[in-house]
C-alpha cells in the first residue's frame, strides 16, 4: 500500500465488490452521524421556501406517531432485506453463529456484549438481514433496543422503526415481551455507554455485575434470557487512552450524565486512506448466539430471584467466552472482565 506523509492510502484499483461494502459503511454513518444534522438545520432553511407546509405535515405526523418506538415499531422485511445491509456486513466481515433453537412459542430477551464503539454488529446482525439472520431464525422477529433521544430526530426515526428499532425503555421492551404473540425476541445491549468508555481494540471488559434491571424484565414477562458475544466489536476503533480517574475519563463521565451517552474518541480509518477517518477498520466480527436460559414467569420477583438468574446468565455468558475465543482470535489466556 502507498504511503505518503506518514498516511497510508488506499489503491486504486479496488475491485467493484470492495467499493460497494465501502458505500455501505459510508450508508450507516451518514445515517447515524450526519443526518441528524441535516435534519435539525435544513427544516428551519425550508421555513422560507414554498416547502413550509411539509414541515407542518410532518410535524402533524410525528405528533401522531409518536409511541411507535415504545409499542414495537413497524419493522418491514423490505428494508431489513435492502442489498445495501449486505455489502455492509461484508465490509468487516460480520458474521452470526447460533449455538441453539430458539422455539417460536417462546419470546426472548437478548443479552449483547460488548457495547462497542457504536454497536455496529448489533445493528447489522438484528435490525438488517445483512448476515441471514432472517433466514437463519425466519419464526423469530428481532428488535434492538437503542437510546429514546434516537427517536427524536425526524426522518431517522422512521429509518430506525422500519428497521424494528425500539427504545431502550422497560415500557418499550416489555410491551414487545409481553405481546400475545410469541416468537419475539429483544435486543439490548446491556453494557450501555459506560461500557463503550473500555471499546478498546484486544480489550473484552464488560459493564454487567450490577446491571440487573433487564433480568428482572425477563422474570416478569417470561421471556428466555440469551447470552450474546461478538468477537471483534471492540477491534473495529481505535479509542484514546481513558483508564478510570484519568481527566479524559472524568469528562467523558460528566458528559455521559448530562447527555446520557458517553462521547468517546475515537479514530478508524478514511475512504481513500487506511489511517485516520470516522469509517470503521475492515476487523472480521463473529457474533455467536448463546442457548436460551428458561425462566419462568414470575410477576412480583424476588431480589434473590434477580440475584440467581443474573449469576446463572454471568456464568452462561462466562462460558460462551470461553468456548469459542480461540476460535475468533482470541488468546487462550484472555479472560473475560465483568465488572
Amino acid at each position: 500500500m502507498p504511503y505518503l506523509f506518514g498516511v497510508e492510502w488506499a489503491p486504486m484499483n479496488i475491485p467493484l465488490s470492495r467499493r460497494l461494502q465501502t458505500l455501505g459503511a459510508l450508508h450507516f454513518f451518514f445515517i447515524t452521524l450526519f443526518t441528524p444534522v441535516l435534519v435539525l438545520t435544513v427544516p428551519f432553511y425550508m421555513l422560507s421556501t414554498v416547502f413550509w407546509p411539509l414541515i407542518f405535515v410532518y410535524g402533524l405526523w410525528m405528533i401522531y406517531d409518536w409511541s411507535s418506538p415504545k409499542k414495537g415499531a413497524y419493522a418491514s422485511e423490505w428494508f431489513q432485506r435492502q442489498r445495501i445491509h449486505s455489502w455492509y456486513a461484508n465490509y468487516f466481515p460480520v458474521q452470526i453463529h447460533t449455538t441453539s433453537d430458539m422455539p417460536e412459542e417462546h419470546s426472548y430477551l437478548i443479552g449483547y456484549h460488548p457495547h462497542g464503539i457504536i454497536s455496529m454488529a448489533a445493528f447489522i446482525n438484528f435490525a438488517t438481514n445483512g448476515t441471514g439472520i432472517l433466514d437463519t431464525l425466519p419464526r423469530i422477529r428481532f428488535h434492538l433496543c437503542t437510546l429514546v433521544g434516537q427517536f427524536w430526530t425526524p426522518w431517522r426515526r422512521e429509518w430506525g422503526l422500519l428497521h424494528g428499532m425500539i427504545d431502550c425503555s422497560r415500557e418499550s421492551i416489555k410491551h414487545v415481551l409481553e405481546h400475545e404473540e410469541k416468537g419475539k425476541a429483544v435486543v439490548l445491549v446491556v453494557g450501555g455507554a459506560e461500557e463503550a468508555l473500555d471499546a478498546h481494540p484486544g480489550c473484552h471488559i464488560l459493564t454487567l455485575k450490577k446491571r440487573k434491571g433487564f433480568v428482572k424484565i425477563a422474570l416478569q414477562t417470561g421471556a428466555h434470557l440469551v447470552p450474546c458475544y461478538s468477537f471483534g466489536e471492540n477491534d473495529i476503533f481505535n479509542q484514546a487512552d481513558n483508564p478510570k480517574g484519568s481527566t479524559i475519563r472524568q469528562f467523558q463521565t460528566i458528559m455521559k450524565r448530562i447527555l446520557g451517552f458517553s462521547p468517546p474518541a475515537f479514530y478508524g480509518r478514511g475512504v481513500f486512506n487506511y489511517t485516520f477517518g470516522l469509517l470503521p477498520f475492515r476487523k472480521p466480527i463473529n457474533t455467536v448466539l448463546g442457548a436460551p436460559i428458561p425462566v419462568t414467569k414470575t410477576l412480583n420477583p424476588t431480589q434473590e430471584e434477580i440475584d440467581t438468574l443474573h449469576e446463572e446468565y454471568m456464568n452462561s455468558l462466562r462460558e460462551l467466552f470461553e468456548e469459542h475465543k480461540t476460535k475468533y482470535d482470541v488468546s487462550p489466556t484472555t479472560q473475560l472482565v465483568i465488572n
